[in-house]
């Protein structure tokens, strides 16, 4: 199953709330998210089927292996992109905004490169 954005998109969100929730459900994610529960629901569905994400007795969301890894590069790519836009002068707001964008269509080489100039040329970093 291929994912498309929206579905990177929700692993990113389970991965980002599960570092201060231990549990993490459907109604977590689409308040996080701002999506009505139909639409978390299906798209959680979505996941499940294409073994992204499971869920326990309970309704709690866990990142598979495979939705783990995904998630992972996705948070990198909009946290250095966001810092790397900073550094440019970008607020913080705009230029997470438009990391958000950008990380879903930038290709691995253009990404690489970027963390390599920003690993040589970027100030520390300013978002956690």
């Amino acid at each position: 199953m291929h994912l498309l954005e929206s579905g990177e998109m929700y692993l990113e969100t389970i991965l980002i709330l599960s570092k201060n929730c231990p549990t993490i459900r459907s109604i977590d994610v689409g308040e996080y998210m701002g999506f009505t529960k139909p639409s978390v629901s299906r798209a959680i569905g979505l996941l499940k089927k294409g073994g992204y994400v499971v869920a326990d007795a309970e309704g709690h969301l866990y990142l598979t292996d495979t939705g783990q890894e995904i998630a992972e590069k996705i948070y990198e790519r909009h946290t250095l992109l966001t810092n790397f836009l900073i550094s440019l002068g970008v607020d913080k707001e705009t230029a997470s905004a438009d990391a958000c964008k950008i990380e879903h269509q930038i290709s691995d080489q253009t990404f690489e490169a970027i963390k390599r100039f920003g690993d040589k040329n970027q100030p520390p970093s300013f978002v956690g």
